[in-house]
């Protein structure tokens, strides 16, 4: 009877246990995942905003990796993961995105984050950098470019926002016909449409961060609404800053991108003034990154190291 007993009392707290470590689950599977590609976590106040960063350490060339929007962070993890070594990397969150300061009321365009970003790169003293955007995040990064070309050695662009593309993308089509935004999450349920809509193969994720991410986009619906509004505000500001870039430009497009068409690399090729190499990756969608993270590093290492991908 005795015996029972503590086993019932044994079996009534695990489960507690466990159930209270469920709300920790998905925080320990994303720093296994940042343990294991060497990065650490960092933060740094600038002008009362806080910027929660990851860096891998190294002694070779500085990589600044800049996240597209709804993103963070860990959107660029594993991509660092097959990195070498020796190339240091600094993944921040965007001031309103990630774990780094969301205040209201401020402007949170593309061309308002290229100028936090620089305050953000001279507070690590980092005075010169290859630097890598995706979607918004390369946007911002192409902005940056343009106007702080002397802290640029070279600029990577994986699908990139803040140009026009000649052909329509499926997104252009969706809001055009006046629909919601794709990229906005309603549910759980969507947050799968959401991922089919991102990618051709989504990474795999385990149950429990699949619903973390989940209902984190759905928390996140209307902030994000509203940021969306201002960059779509904005328009294509850094195509006409493009003549401004000096740095030499690697731009990555995955063929299948229904956010954003590829034919934007012609709008690159023809306004760019400076050395540009292009890849179309097949059978890929708007993050290639984080949809083959080993193919990417293996393109920006081959291009840091050589200067080309060829």
């Amino acid at each position: 009877m005795k015996s029972n007993l503590l086993h019932k009392r044994f079996f009534l707290f695990t489960i507690f246990s466990i159930l209270g470590c469920a709300s920790q689950l998905h925080k320990t599977g994303i720093n296994l995942e940042r343990y294991r590609s060497d990065l650490e976590t960092k933060s740094i106040v600038i002008e009362d905003l806080e910027w929660k960063y990851t860096e891998k350490m190294g002694n070779g060339e500085t990589l600044l990796v800049v996240h597209g929007f709804g993103g963070d962070k860990d959107h660029w993890t594993r991509f660092s993961r097959h990195l070498p070594k020796n190339i240091r990397v600094i993944a921040p969150d965007l001031p309103g995105f990630g774990e780094s300061s969301k205040p209201e009321g401020f402007d949170y365009t593309q061309e308002a984050q290229s100028i936090r970003l620089q305050k953000f790169t001279e507070s690590l003293g980092l005075k010169e950098f290859h630097l890598a955007g995706n979607s918004m995040g390369g946007g911002i990064a192409g902005i940056f470019a343009a106007k702080f070309p002397k802290q640029v050695k070279s600029l990577i662009l994986f699908d990139n926002a803040g140009i026009k593309s000649p052909v329509p993308s499926e997104m252009q089509t969706i809001l055009l016909s006046g629909k919601e935004s794709p990229l906005l999450v309603k549910d759980k349920e969507d947050f799968d449409r959401l991922l089919r809509f991102t990618f051709v193969n989504p990474p795999y994720l385990p149950g429990f961060l699949k619903t973390y991410f989940a209902e984190k986009s759905v928390a996140n619906r209307n902030w994000n609404a509203q940021i969306l509004d201002q960059i779509r505000k904005e328009g294509y500001f850094l195509e006409s800053q493009l003549s401004k870039i000096q740095a030499p430009c690697l731009t990555i497009w995955g063929k299948e991108d229904k956010v954003i068409h590829y034919s934007v690399m012609e709008v690159l090729q023809k306004k760019l003034k400076t050395k540009l190499e292009t890849v179309l990756l097949e059978n890929m969608g708007h993050a290639p990154m984080i949809e083959d993270p080993k193919l990417s590093a293996k393109l920006v290492q081959d291009w840091i190291l050589n200067g080309t991908v060829k």
